[in-house]
């Protein structure tokens, strides 16, 4: 008798189940065949995360104008054209309406976690809901395991941010996880030679180090874990090393750039561009700016009172961004991605802000060699239903794996596991020329 391999039978039983999941409601198109699979050009992605909910009826999907001392429900601000005919944006929002054929905001997007910072974070990082048996990998570590990074030597997955489990490589392991940092002012903690510690002192740690490594691989040949380990150690050497360490040096840019770029934030992605440049795949960066209003994007009560200064900061950050990848020649390389936990809902709080949205919102594409629109997808008068072209985070995520030529429709393992990449996603075939 011929026995099959338990991941094959499961591959096989995974691949026919996938048409007729129950409780699928969001379809981005109809499902294509192999054969006429969509392949975008992008190498690249930067991931701007708006830490909190960005609410979309004041910023990329504007109704009528609310009242929050009279509770009438509706936008925060006026609205304003945009380079896109029908298309309008939020007033604090005017470089970015000049860019808009070059952008996507999909007003439809939509989850089934709304009320809970924590979940609606993973959710929107691995596409997933929480698992109590799977460590699910984020989008940025199942990028660095599909591709790699763009040029060797240096790392495929880059958290400019505080790290996390939901941005981590989950079951994928260490080789797809990320190099962090918190600040723009220096490189990675991790990677800098501490004061106190001479050259010559280093070149013997690393020596000691290179011996026990070697010893630890002849005692443990064959266990995954301490290889996926040795491997990280392996690209931290090389990481350290002076050549890497020069792009996080932002002096080397022309100050009239830097002050266009003008915040911390903006700074954050003029160093992602020189990160692009040496070769790093995916970037995410977070816009953690608490000190602003108080409460970054999570706009309760008087937090919204200062929302405008979070919304002026990226639109200016991201369209000089645009222009700077646009002069070096690497904005239809670069797909640009902005999300957040979720939305939030037209009506006004108690305290005259508002609370949170999960069933409709917006997340944004930007560059990447995409057919852009200005828009897609439609909600209802106050963005607070979607009326047409529903696209759950699945479909965002497969969207995203498309533009940059990876199979949506293939399985990644956990151990034996089969687990879908995008958890059954399907790409906005609209989005691709």
């Amino acid at each position: 008798m011929n026995f099959i391999p338990r991941r094959q039978a499961l591959a096989a039983l995974g691949s026919l189940s996938v048409a007729p999941l129950v409780g699928r409601t969001a379809f981005a198109g109809d499902k294509p065949t192999g054969a006429e699979r969509l392949r975008g050009k992008a190498k690249h992605v930067v991931s701007i995360w708006l830490g909190g909910g960005m609410g979309q009826i004041d910023t990329f999907d504007p109704k009528r104008r609310g009242d929050p001392k009279a509770k009438q429900a509706g936008s925060y601000y006026d609205s304003i054209d945009t380079s896109v005919a029908g298309v309008q944006v939020c007033e604090h929002l005017p470089n970015l309406a000049k860019r808009m054929e070059q952008v996507t905001a999909v007003r439809s997007c939509f989850h089934d976690v709304i009320d809970e910072h924590a979940a609606a974070t993973n959710r929107m990082h691995t596409g997933r809901p929480v698992s109590g048996t799977v460590t699910y990998p984020s989008l940025g570590s199942v990028v660095a395991h599909e591709l790699g990074p763009v040029q060797e030597g240096s790392p495929p997955y880059v958290l400019i941010g505080y790290p996390n489990v939901t941005r981590g490589p989950g079951f994928l392991g260490s080789k797809a996880g990320y190099l962090y940092l918190t600040e723009t002012g220096r490189g990675p903690a991790g990677l800098s030679r501490p004061e106190g510690i001479s050259l010559a002192r280093q070149d013997r740690r690393e020596k000691l180090l290179a011996g026990l490594r070697s010893q630890s691989q002849q005692r443990t040949a064959g266990d995954a874990a301490i290889e996926d380990y040795d491997a990280t150690i392996e690209q931290s050497l090389r990481l350290a090393g002076p050549e890497f360490s020069k792009v996080f040096d932002l002096s080397q840019e022309a100050d009239d750039l830097r002050n266009r770029f003008r915040s911390e934030f903006g700074q954050r992605l003029l160093l992602s561009r020189r990160l692009l440049q040496r070769g790093v795949r995916f970037i995410e960066v977070s816009h953690n700016l608490n000190f602003i209003n108080g409460t970054g994007w999570d706009v309760h009560n008087d937090g919204i009172l200062k929302q405008h200064e979070l919304i002026r900061d990226l639109d200016q950050a991201i369209a000089t961004f645009m222009d700077d990848l646009a002069k070096n020649n690497m904005l239809d390389d670069t797909l640009i991605v902005i999300t957040s936990e979720f939305g939030r809902p037209p009506q006004f709080d108690g305290g005259g802000g508002r609370g949170h949205q999960g069933s409709a919102f917006t997340c944004v594409l930007a560059g990447g060699g995409m057919k852009h629109c200005g828009a897609y997808g439609l909600t209802d008068d106050l963005s607070e239903k979607i009326v047409s072209d529903p696209v759950s985070i699945p479909d965002f995520f497969a969207t995203i794996h498309a533009a940059l030529g990876i199979d949506w429709q293939k399985y990644l393992y956990d151990g034996d596991r089969p687990v879908p990449i995008t958890d059954n996603g399907n790409p906005i075939r609209s989005l691709f020329g």
